[in-house]
């Protein structure tokens, strides 16, 4: 890889938003574009993800992402020549209440105005769709979602940075911004270990660092880094490639089958946030498995699969993505600073959703974006008028609170 350059556009952050936004730039007609990543591109929270692209929403915008997202993933090696290891192997979603079920039709009502295939299926149907579930007398309903799958993070930004690369686009890792040069109100360029290089516009898509990037300019954004887990067991009978994902949100857990292994995480109720104010550039967010929560999951699905916490646990993946306090991502123009964009606070939606974010941000250039991606711009944290106590407390709640019912959906 190249190093730090002057370039017309600089991403700031390697993971799947930053290398999406550098694809989807290039390819609608932006030129001297780079990417400079404090590490290895790919090597950040992206790399810890699970892949899962769920596409069946609460509201009707988030589902048109994801749907956008997973259009954008099934023929990315069509068009492009490079995989991202996508699976359309289906969902199923599970609801264990009256008010689960009631989520449910809430959200197929959703997938009905959006034209997103779903349909609903007894607690026999989702025995035969899902045979490792030997136990249904907890399941009273489920949402089949037949287009929805997975992909494997680190082949999808490679795929992003290969398509980018042919585009045009440079990259260099080991290239942390120190500082970010602005004059008479506008974004002139940035500093590296590298030297200072001349840019017009810098998009921050660091990630769990983006708040970090943004005090280089003068400003606060809330994005919240929150400790994510999840693990893959030992080779386990059932759990092929093949199998759909699975979701049980009133355990707060979801699994797929990984390569022969079982894959199972989810979203515990008392999360662990890092102090905003405390993460700097390149500071390495490493954490120690927390072997309470991952088994609350293992135990909980036991519910449904019996012999779950028989399985020996293989790998521990541990990644901090960026929660905002009002659970929407943060994506556009920083109104006045010119040339200062963001593109954070995926709300661990972060390799599902990066191209639709992607082309939301692309949108937010163009002037006249739509109210969705209007609702999304930094400028509703600004003048800050808030503290970081109750942001954070805010923030870890989305993570806490991530399966919503529908009164509580973030949008």
């Amino acid at each position: 890889m190249a190093g730090p350059r002057d370039a017309a556009v600089t991403v700031v952050g390697g993971g799947a938003i930053g290398t999406a936004v550098a694809y989807f730039l290039a390819s609608e007609g932006w030129e001297d574009v780079q990417l400079l990543e404090a590490g290895l591109v790919g090597g950040g929270t992206s790399s810890q993800a699970a892949g899962f692209v769920g596409q069946a929403r609460p509201t009707v915008e988030r589902a048109r992402l994801a749907m956008a997202s997973a259009k954008e993933y099934a023929t990315f090696e069509r068009r492009t020549g490079y995989p991202t290891d996508w699976r359309e192997v289906g969902a199923v979603r599970i609801a264990m209440s009256e008010t689960a079920e009631a989520e449910l039709r809430v959200i197929a009502e959703t997938a009905r105005v959006t034209g997103l295939p779903v349909e609903f299926l007894s607690p026999e149907e989702v025995r035969r769709i899902y045979p490792v579930i030997e136990r249904t007398s907890d399941i009273r309903i489920a949402l089949w979602s037949p287009t929805d799958g997975y992909l494997q993070p680190t082949s999808l930004v490679n795929a992003y940075t290969q398509a980018a690369r042919d585009l045009g686009v440079t990259f260099a890792s080991h290239a942390p911004v120190l500082g970010i040069d602005v004059e008479h109100g506008a974004v002139t360029g940035l500093v590296t270990p590298q030297g200072r290089f001349a840019t017009e516009m810098v998009v921050n898509a660091a990630g769990p660092w983006a708040g970090a990037l943004a005090r280089l300019v003068g400003i606060e954004m809330p994005v919240v880094p929150v400790l994510h887990e999840y693990f893959v067991t030992e080779p386990a009978p059932g759990w092929d490639a093949s199998l759909p994902c699975l979701r049980i949100p009133e355990i707060q857990t979801y699994a797929r089958g990984e390569m022969g292994c079982m894959l199972c995480g989810g979203f515990e109720n008392k999360g662990t946030s890092l102090d905003p104010t405390e993460v700097r550039i390149g500071d390495a967010l490493a954490v120690d498995p927390n072997w309470d929560v991952l088994g609350s999951f293992v135990s909980q699905l036991e519910r449904f699969v019996p012999d779950a916490t028989d399985l020996g646990v293989s790998t521990v993946f541990r990644g901090w993505p960026g929660f905002t306090p009002d659970g929407r991502f943060i994506v556009g123009p920083v109104s006045g600073l010119r040339g200062f964009v963001m593109a954070a606070g995926c709300n661990a939606h972060g390799v599902s959703g990066s191209a639709g974010i992607a082309m939301h941000l692309v949108e937010s250039l163009l002037g006249d974006p739509s109210p969705y991606v209007r609702s999304l711009s930094p400028d509703r944290f600004l003048p800050r008028a808030w503290e970081w106590s109750q942001v954070r407390r805010q923030a870890q709640a989305v993570y806490e609170n991530y399966y919503p019912m529908p009164q509580t959906a973030a949008s």
